[in-house]
Protein backbone atom coordinates (compact mmCIF):
# COMPACT_ATOMS: atom_id res chain seq x y z
CA UNK A 1 0.00 0.00 0.00
CA UNK A 2 1.47 3.82 -0.83
CA UNK A 3 0.44 7.04 0.77
CA UNK A 4 -1.72 7.73 -1.94
CA UNK A 5 -3.69 4.35 -1.82
CA UNK A 6 -3.67 5.19 2.59
CA UNK A 7 -5.67 8.20 1.59
CA UNK A 8 -8.00 6.97 -0.95
CA UNK A 9 -9.14 3.77 1.54
CA UNK A 10 -9.53 5.83 4.69
CA UNK A 11 -10.59 9.30 3.01
CA UNK A 12 -7.86 11.67 5.65
CA UNK A 13 -7.13 14.80 3.75
CA UNK A 14 -3.61 15.25 1.67
CA UNK A 15 -2.62 16.97 4.54
CA UNK A 16 -3.09 14.18 6.59
CA UNK A 17 -1.35 11.23 4.73
CA UNK A 18 1.59 13.94 4.44
CA UNK A 19 1.91 14.20 8.34
CA UNK A 20 1.60 10.20 8.20
CA UNK A 21 4.38 9.80 6.06
CA UNK A 22 6.05 12.60 7.85
CA UNK A 23 6.12 9.79 10.77
CA UNK A 24 6.92 7.48 8.85
CA UNK A 25 9.98 9.08 7.84
CA UNK A 26 10.71 10.17 11.38
CA UNK A 27 10.27 6.76 12.73
CA UNK A 28 12.72 5.15 9.85
CA UNK A 29 15.61 7.73 11.42
CA UNK A 30 15.02 6.87 14.51
CA UNK A 31 14.48 3.17 14.19
CA UNK A 32 18.22 2.63 12.65
CA UNK A 33 19.28 3.36 16.30
CA UNK A 34 16.44 2.65 18.49
CA UNK A 35 14.26 -0.26 18.63
CA UNK A 36 10.53 1.10 18.42
CA UNK A 37 9.06 -1.76 15.51
CA UNK A 38 10.47 -4.61 14.06
CA UNK A 39 11.93 -3.25 10.99
CA UNK A 40 11.11 -5.48 8.43
CA UNK A 41 7.40 -3.64 9.33
CA UNK A 42 8.43 -0.48 7.87
CA UNK A 43 8.25 -1.32 4.24
CA UNK A 44 4.45 -2.31 5.35
CA UNK A 45 4.01 0.82 7.29
CA UNK A 46 1.17 1.94 5.82
CA UNK A 47 -1.12 -1.14 6.06
CA UNK A 48 0.37 -2.37 8.90
CA UNK A 49 0.50 0.25 11.15
CA UNK A 50 -1.03 3.52 9.57
CA UNK A 51 -4.38 1.88 8.40
CA UNK A 52 -4.60 -0.74 11.27
CA UNK A 53 -3.90 2.09 13.71
CA UNK A 54 -6.94 4.35 11.99
CA UNK A 55 -9.76 1.85 11.75
CA UNK A 56 -10.08 2.39 15.59
CA UNK A 57 -12.24 5.63 15.18
CA UNK A 58 -14.84 3.51 13.27
CA UNK A 59 -15.03 1.70 16.73
CA UNK A 60 -15.02 4.80 19.20
CA UNK A 61 -17.67 5.95 21.06
CA UNK A 62 -18.92 8.93 19.46
CA UNK A 63 -18.12 11.41 22.58
CA UNK A 64 -14.35 10.20 22.93
CA UNK A 65 -12.79 13.29 23.85
CA UNK A 66 -9.34 11.40 25.95
CA UNK A 67 -7.66 8.37 24.98
CA UNK A 68 -4.78 6.85 27.16
CA UNK A 69 -2.56 4.68 24.74
CA UNK A 70 -1.01 1.80 26.56
CA UNK A 71 2.93 0.70 26.18
CA UNK A 72 2.94 3.47 23.09
CA UNK A 73 6.01 2.33 21.75
CA UNK A 74 6.34 4.28 18.50
CA UNK A 75 2.78 6.02 18.23
CA UNK A 76 0.44 2.89 17.35
CA UNK A 77 -2.05 3.54 17.81
CA UNK A 78 -2.21 6.73 19.59
CA UNK A 79 -0.66 9.14 16.78
CA UNK A 80 -2.72 7.83 14.35
CA UNK A 81 -5.87 8.45 16.57
CA UNK A 82 -4.66 12.26 16.98
CA UNK A 83 -4.06 12.61 13.41
CA UNK A 84 -7.53 11.67 12.88
CA UNK A 85 -8.98 13.76 15.43
CA UNK A 86 -7.45 16.35 13.93
CA UNK A 87 -8.83 15.48 10.40
CA UNK A 88 -12.28 15.08 11.64
CA UNK A 89 -11.95 18.43 13.46
CA UNK A 90 -12.67 16.63 16.76
CA UNK A 91 -11.27 18.14 19.92
CA UNK A 92 -9.69 15.78 21.45
CA UNK A 93 -6.78 14.71 23.43
CA UNK A 94 -4.04 11.67 23.54
CA UNK A 95 -2.18 11.13 26.27
CA UNK A 96 0.77 8.07 25.54
CA UNK A 97 2.39 6.13 28.01
CA UNK A 98 5.47 4.43 27.93
CA UNK A 99 8.32 3.80 30.66
CA UNK A 100 11.13 4.10 28.10
CA UNK A 101 12.63 7.67 27.69
CA UNK A 102 13.89 7.16 23.94
CA UNK A 103 10.59 5.87 23.10
CA UNK A 104 8.86 8.67 24.74
CA UNK A 105 11.06 11.04 23.08
CA UNK A 106 10.47 9.99 19.48
CA UNK A 107 6.69 10.21 20.21
CA UNK A 108 7.28 13.78 21.77
CA UNK A 109 9.27 14.69 18.55
CA UNK A 110 6.15 14.23 16.08
CA UNK A 111 3.67 15.28 18.50
CA UNK A 112 5.72 18.73 17.96
CA UNK A 113 6.22 18.53 15.01
CA UNK A 114 3.23 17.33 13.41
CA UNK A 115 1.59 20.05 16.06
CA UNK A 116 -1.05 17.23 17.33
CA UNK A 117 -3.35 17.47 20.51
CA UNK A 118 -1.46 15.00 22.71
CA UNK A 119 1.35 14.38 24.88
CA UNK A 120 3.97 11.35 25.86
CA UNK A 121 4.52 10.66 28.76
CA UNK A 122 7.96 8.51 30.63
CA UNK A 123 5.99 6.71 33.36
CA UNK A 124 4.76 3.40 33.90
CA UNK A 125 1.57 2.46 33.52
CA UNK A 126 0.70 1.41 36.73
CA UNK A 127 2.22 4.29 38.18
CA UNK A 128 -0.32 5.98 36.70
CA UNK A 129 -2.37 8.44 38.89
CA UNK A 130 -6.00 6.41 38.98
CA UNK A 131 -7.83 9.51 39.73
CA UNK A 132 -7.28 10.90 35.85
CA UNK A 133 -9.92 10.12 33.63
CA UNK A 134 -10.40 9.45 30.08
CA UNK A 135 -12.80 7.86 27.76
CA UNK A 136 -11.18 5.04 25.88
CA UNK A 137 -7.96 2.87 26.62
CA UNK A 138 -6.12 0.99 23.68
CA UNK A 139 -2.99 -0.79 23.64
CA UNK A 140 -1.07 -2.54 20.89
CA UNK A 141 1.79 -5.22 21.57
CA UNK A 142 1.74 -4.30 24.85
CA UNK A 143 0.77 -7.01 27.12
CA UNK A 144 -1.12 -10.62 27.35
CA UNK A 145 -4.76 -9.28 27.88
CA UNK A 146 -4.57 -10.85 31.86
CA UNK A 147 -1.37 -8.43 32.55
CA UNK A 148 -2.98 -5.38 30.28
CA UNK A 149 -6.02 -5.89 32.54
CA UNK A 150 -4.26 -5.40 35.74
CA UNK A 151 -2.79 -2.36 34.22
CA UNK A 152 -5.73 -0.69 32.39
CA UNK A 153 -8.73 -1.67 35.13
CA UNK A 154 -8.19 1.24 37.43
CA UNK A 155 -8.36 3.44 33.89
CA UNK A 156 -11.53 1.18 33.28
CA UNK A 157 -14.15 2.75 35.29
CA UNK A 158 -17.55 2.62 34.52
CA UNK A 159 -18.83 3.88 30.84
CA UNK A 160 -14.89 3.75 30.09
CA UNK A 161 -14.29 1.42 26.87
CA UNK A 162 -10.97 -0.68 25.85
CA UNK A 163 -10.35 -1.25 22.30
CA UNK A 164 -7.20 -3.79 22.38
CA UNK A 165 -5.13 -4.94 19.53
CA UNK A 166 -4.84 -9.05 19.62
CA UNK A 167 -3.38 -11.76 17.62
CA UNK A 168 -4.81 -14.78 16.01
CA UNK A 169 -4.20 -16.55 19.51
CA UNK A 170 -6.91 -14.06 21.48
CA UNK A 171 -9.21 -17.05 22.88
CA UNK A 172 -6.40 -18.32 24.62
CA UNK A 173 -5.74 -14.95 26.13
CA UNK A 174 -9.52 -14.49 26.58
CA UNK A 175 -9.27 -18.11 28.56
CA UNK A 176 -6.69 -17.10 30.97
CA UNK A 177 -7.76 -13.68 31.59
CA UNK A 178 -11.15 -14.82 32.37
CA UNK A 179 -9.80 -17.17 35.14
CA UNK A 180 -8.86 -13.72 37.30
CA UNK A 181 -11.36 -11.15 35.70
CA UNK A 182 -15.01 -10.44 34.97
CA UNK A 183 -15.42 -8.44 31.76
CA UNK A 184 -18.34 -7.20 28.93
CA UNK A 185 -16.07 -8.60 25.53
CA UNK A 186 -17.21 -8.29 21.60
CA UNK A 187 -14.71 -9.69 19.08
CA UNK A 188 -14.79 -7.24 16.34
CA UNK A 189 -12.28 -8.80 13.47
CA UNK A 190 -9.00 -6.75 12.05
CA UNK A 191 -9.42 -5.05 8.91
CA UNK A 192 -5.89 -5.44 7.92
CA UNK A 193 -5.00 -9.05 9.20
CA UNK A 194 -5.76 -12.45 11.01
CA UNK A 195 -6.04 -10.57 14.21
CA UNK A 196 -8.98 -9.10 16.36
CA UNK A 197 -9.69 -5.89 18.34
CA UNK A 198 -11.33 -6.95 21.49
CA UNK A 199 -13.89 -3.92 22.63
CA UNK A 200 -13.92 -4.23 26.36
CA UNK A 201 -15.80 -2.55 29.29
CA UNK A 202 -17.04 -3.32 32.97
CA UNK A 203 -14.05 -4.99 34.34
CA UNK A 204 -13.93 -6.22 37.44
CA UNK A 205 -10.99 -8.93 39.40
CA UNK A 206 -12.92 -11.94 40.57
CA UNK A 207 -13.20 -12.13 43.76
Amino acid sequence: MTRDEFQTATGVSRETALGFDRWRELLVEVNAHTNLVGRSTLDDFWERHALDSLQLMELLPPDTRSVADLGAGAGFPGLALALAFRDRAIDARVVLIDSVTKKTAFLNRVIDELDLAAEARTIRVEDMDPSESFQLVTARAFAPLNKLLGFAAPLLKTGVVGLFFKGRHYRDELTEARKHWTFDCEVIPSQTGDGVILRISEVQRVR
